[in-house]
């Protein structure tokens, strides 16, 4: 049957290690193999490991004689593994390492498989329904800038990696649109430009060139200062004529930010801090029920163990905080959006604010006490861009680099590259421009992405754009060229799918096989560990590995080539599915 050749091999092998664990020690419950995919080095002896033999062993040995030493467990372990057409064979060695060899025939099955049926088969499955992916979220009145990009590419990322394992994912945008900078600008609009009904402010260039300027006032004038934070608690108690300036100043924000998304191909709904303000003051309340909420020099905050600043949700003046908005928001999710698991992604700067307010949902009992029981909380954190002088990324005048800028940079470098390969005589202009912005876009998204997000990178259009090594202009033209061998072939690939077979007798036809049916597993362990770069390192060394195949393999003409053929078409596949989670799009010719 179909189901029989599922796309998570590493899944499939722990069932039948559980299994057989379960008959090998019947009376010890709660012991769980550990398999992985082979390292470099043990990869002559298998293509997967059972490697917590020996600490099985560990437990077993002060109840039980049965085994003398790890390998001997190891060898009744194979001895009880339930027959399957998965696995060629095993064998112990070492202090009880398991090495299984897998059956290149069921592999190349599964691949026949899954070109029928679609690589929407090869799904993670997971337990968790509904998740909470908080990203991007700029604040109002500013531009998007280099700082919002990792948030916003590596938040999309962890979204689409969950709904690709079917997962009902809500993207949520929560803006910064209810704090200090409102008092700061809307009393700054009042003063310098009183009776304006808002229509002098049209353009977030204005917007942000008044930003600097009540922000020089709120810091060198005390009077000024004190009338802004009168202003902010003016607009969260609802004051009409506040509001109305602050929903300009939203609706130019937002115009401006969806642009942006708009080019990234990000979706995002926006439920902004404001959003949560009919929740805040029951909330409040329950958890001044509960005991929590103290008072401290006219401010309400709750005191948390190991902190020492509390968390605040009501200043002495009567407004609301960052953390109020977020144990409101955190509230509405778990109650009522029903969020199994909310992730916040923002930068490493932020980490003790969340660590405080996780600990405030667990004091408060909306959490469990460990991080791996449902619902949880986890915070992504990424480190920062730096420009290749290696101090923080900005432009020559010290200015923060504009987002947009960046894409456009991005598109025009890419465009060039094309043009001087003489791609404008080939192609007309639309082929021209859309290829240019599929390269660009997707070269700055990988150059993020491919790092450990909790590391600082260094940005530079030159290595990102670089046809050679880990960047998307390898990969896309990777991904071409497997097209263009399909495409020279004649062949009906949808025919060829149907009647055709594959066939795993090379040793390099073997690995790329192998390397194609760990899609599945490599997706669960991206999005279970929430991070993406897993996911690049699998797509660049499926690349290499596809190069190895077609160095040493002939494809057309060859007796082999359905099979090989076949095998192209299961590559591109795949590398297609990497590319839309990544939120990179493909080119078939280049």
């Amino acid at each position: 049957m179909d189901e029989e050749f599922g796309g998570n091999l590493k899944q499939q092998l722990k069932k039948l290690f559980d299994e057989s664990l379960k008959l090998t020690v019947s009376d010890e419950h709660g012991l769980e193999p550990l398999v992985a995919a082979s390292d470099a080095k043990f990869r002559k002896l298998g293509d997967y490991q059972c490697n917590n033999v020996m600490g099985i062993w560990s437990i077993l040995k002060p109840k039980c004689s049965q085994f003398n030493g790890a390998s001997v467990l190891g060898q009744a372990i194979v001895s009880n593994l339930p027959t399957s057409e998965l696995v060629k064979s095993c064998s112990v060695t070492g202090p009880g390492f398991i090495n299984v060899v897998l059956s290149a025939e069921y592999m190349a099955k599964s691949l026949e498989i899954m070109l029928i049926n679609g690589i929407d088969t090869w799904a993670p499955t997971t337990s968790v329904k509904r998740v909470v992916v908080d990203f991007c979220s700029p604040n109002i009145a500013k531009e998007m800038h280099v700082g919002h990009l990792r948030s916003t590419i590596i938040g999309d990322t962890i979204a689409r990696m969950l709904e690709y394992s079917k997962v009902e994912v809500l993207r949520r945008n929560h803006v910064g649109d209810w704090g200090t900078q409102f008092g700061m600008l809307i009393e700054y609009l009042f003063e310098e430009l009183p009776g304006s009904d808002n229509e002098v402010v049209t353009t977030i260039g204005e917007l942000q060139l008044l930003y600097r300027k009540s922000k020089r006032k709120f810091d060198h004038d005390p009077v000024f200062k004190e009338k802004a934070q009168h202003a902010v608690v003016r607009l969260q108690s609802g004051d009409p004529v506040y509001v109305k300036t602050w929903a300009k100043i939203c609706e130019i924000s937002r115009t401006e930010a969806n642009k942006v998304l708009q080019r990234l191909q990000v979706k995002l709904e926006e439920k902004g801090e404001s959003f949560y303000k009919p929740y805040i003051g029951n909330m409040i309340e329950e958890l001044n029920n509960k005991g929590l909420v103290q008072e401290s020099d006219g401010a309400r905050v709750i005191f948390i163990k190991d902190f020492k600043t509390p968390l605040m949700l009501v200043k002495s003046d009567g407004g609301f905080t960052y953390s109020t908005t977020d144990m409101a928001a955190l509230w509405y999710r778990l109650n009522e959006e029903k969020a199994e698991w909310i992730i916040y992604v923002t930068d490493a700067g932020q980490k003790e604010h969340f660590d405080l307010f996780f600990k405030a949902a667990r004091k408060a009992g909306w959490l469990p006490d460990n991080d791996k029981t449902y619902p949880k909380v986890n915070h992504v954190d990424f480190g920062l861009v730096s420009g290749e002088d290696k101090k923080r990324f900005r432009t020559r005048a010290a200015d923060v680099v504009r987002l947009i800028d960046l894409l456009d940079e991005a598109k025009t470098r890419s465009k060039a590259a094309l043009i001087e390969r003489g791609k404008d005589k080939e192609w007309t202009l639309e082929e021209l421009d859309q290829t240019a912005e599929a390269v660009g876009y997707g070269a700055l998204k990988f150059a993020d992405l491919k790092n450990n997000r909790s590391t600082n990178y260094t940005f530079s259009f030159d290595q990102m754009l670089c046809d050679k090594g880990k960047t998307a202009v390898y990969l896309l033209y990777a991904h071409a060229r497997i097209c263009s061998i399909i495409r020279k072939s004649g062949k009906d690939m949808n025919e060829l799918k149907k009647t055709g077979n594959i066939a795993l007798d090379h040793v390099e036809e073997r690995a790329l096989g192998l390397h194609l049916l760990q899609f599945s597993e490599t997706v669960e362990e991206a999005s279970t560990k929430l991070l993406p770069h897993l996911l690049c390192e699998y797509l660049y060394e499926l690349s290499e590995h596809f190069s190895k195949f077609y160095s040493n393999c002939q494809v057309n003409g060859s007796t082999e080539e359905t099979s090989r053929l076949l095998l192209c078409e299961a590559t591109a596949i795949v590398m297609r599915k990497c590319f839309h989670v990544l939120g990179i799009t493909p080119v078939y010719k280049l």
